[in-house]
């Protein structure tokens, strides 16, 4: 069976993404429908090798759509997301709009695809793309021994925060390697030769990034007594989120177990060889796959029980687009 797909958000970075994931991943699309602001509308996009028109969204929009795949921020999708809904859509939302609402499942497949199938409002939630990879990584060593505290220290991408970052990052670069000075616009500060925690402010000194990452963390693996301790940060790389993340479990877990259970996890493509000096998961390797990378699995040194690794993995792939499509085709195909 072929299916009518919108795609809101299309001219983005993560909307240009679902489109290639769509096609790369076979996705039986009998007519593609990309949607974006009236700014972008008559743009066209390439989708099977034909250039298709971007339409202006609109609250009809969604007449006859099979699949809505959100990618156009919150306003957008609290919006525009019930409507298509209404209209007899499956809706996956990549924004924050609707990840803690309760009648709105938040599903990573290889975590919690079950959840999808619960959906009230007709709309399920993708998460933060540092909290997919994360989930991934961690669900087969939370099925054998129990999430009890998770630590994690995020290094962020620039296209986390969509194209014009990363143009940013580049033109700083430019400028500094030049001898000039940088402008932000985008960023705060200087990204090129620095690092800075960039989200808005939430809670308690932690950032809106933070907070969600523990929120979401808790509602994906149905389990509010899972204690995070997170530090977002956002790092002068183009692509490719990575993670240093410290896990203490209710029963004592070893590296060798963890190895062992992460060895062939969905999702997951472990490097376990010896430690040797850039012989671990790194951004530039792993953007353009699909794959959540782990690597660096070792022994706590000071937390009997607990171990440490280091994950990695495409933000606009696995963090956005992918998650999206492959829940749709747990649905549909």
């Amino acid at each position: 069976m072929s299916y009518t797909v919108a795609v809101v958000g299309a001219t983005g970075a993560v909307g240009r993404e679902m489109l290639s994931t769509l096609e790369r991943r076979n996705f039986s699309v009998m007519r593609l429908i990309p949607l974006a602001s009236a700014r972008s509308a008559g743009k066209s996009v390439t989708f099977l090798g034909k250039q298709v028109v971007v339409q202006e969204l609109r609250p009809e929009s969604f007449a006859g759509v099979d699949l809505a795949l959100f990618s156009a921020g919150s306003a957008a999708s609290l919006e525009y997301a019930p409507l298509a809904a209404r209209a007899g859509a499956i809706v996956i939302d990549n924004s924050s709009a609707w990840r803690t609402d309760a009648d709105v499942p938040l599903v990573v497949p290889e975590v919690n695809i079950k959840a999808a199938f619960n959906r009230p409002r007709g709309i399920i939630a993708n998460p933060n793309c540092s909290t997919i990879q994360m989930v991934v990584a961690l669900k087969p060593l939370h099925d054998a021994a129990g999430l009890k505290h998770i630590v994690v220290s995020t290094y962020q991408a620039t296209s986390g925060k969509g194209h014009n970052a990363v143009v940013e990052l580049l033109e700083q670069t430019k400028a500094m390697l030049a001898g000039g000075a940088p402008r932000s616009e985008v960023f705060p500060a200087s990204i090129a030769f620095n690092l800075l925690c960039d989200w808005k402010g939430g809670e308690g000194g932690y950032s809106e990034e933070e907070l969600k990452m523990v929120r979401e963390t808790r509602k994906i693996f149905g389990d509010e007594s899972i204690g995070v301790s997170p530090t977002t940060v956002r790092v002068p790389v183009v692509n490719g989120h990575s993670e240093a993340i410290h896990v203490q479990f209710h029963r004592p877990m070893t590296a060798d177990e963890a190895k062992r259970l992460l060895r062939g996890a969905p999702g997951v493509e472990l490097m376990d060889g010896p430690y040797v000096p850039g012989g671990h998961p790194q951004p530039l390797t792993a953007s353009g796959s699909d794959a959540v990378f782990v690597g660096r699995v070792r022994d706590d040194l000071a937390v009997p029980g607990a171990i440490n690794l280091w994950v990695v993995s495409d933000n606009l792939r696995k963090g956005a687009a992918l998650n999206a499509v492959q829940i749709a085709e747990h649905l549909l195909q």
